[in-house]
């Protein structure tokens, strides 16, 4: 079962879990209820893409993924569009790094989530070390 308690005041407000603390809020440091939930598609698609690397014997140095996306004016205002910008460090095999990153996709459990309400995309790009 997973739990997050998340607590409001007047001076702070945090989700917590048993590991963690996150601030909440439109100040410094704080982050905003989407910057979470593009942040968790994020990690989500990171920890999905990791597990068909280990099972392909692939071997990346680097990943780095940026998430954006863009709500829509009408309430509720959900996502609109979400685009995962994926650049891969390193010396691979191209084709099949871009095979793992569709099976990501389509394995990462929040990315069928937010896919409900969204146009989903992602861009794989590569360099070399150094």
């Amino acid at each position: 079962m997973l739990t997050i308690r998340t607590e409001y005041t007047p001076e702070r407000s945090f989700l917590e879990t048993d590991r963690a603390s996150i601030p909440l809020g439109s100040e410094a440091g704080a982050f905003y209820p989407y910057e979470l939930l593009l942040g968790a598609l994020s990690a989500c698609f990171y920890a999905t893409l990791h597990e068909i690397l280990v099972k392909k014997k692939l071997d990346v140095p680097r990943i780095e993924i940026v998430v954006s996306g863009e709500k829509r004016e009408e309430v509720p205002t959900t996502l609109k569009w979400v685009n995962l910008a994926i650049t891969i460090t390193g010396s691979v095999d191209e084709k099949q790094m871009l095979r793992s990153a569709d099976l990501a996709a389509k394995y990462c459990s929040i990315h069928e989530t937010i896919s409900k309400v969204a146009a989903m995309s992602h861009e794989v790009k590569f360099q070399p070390l150094g």
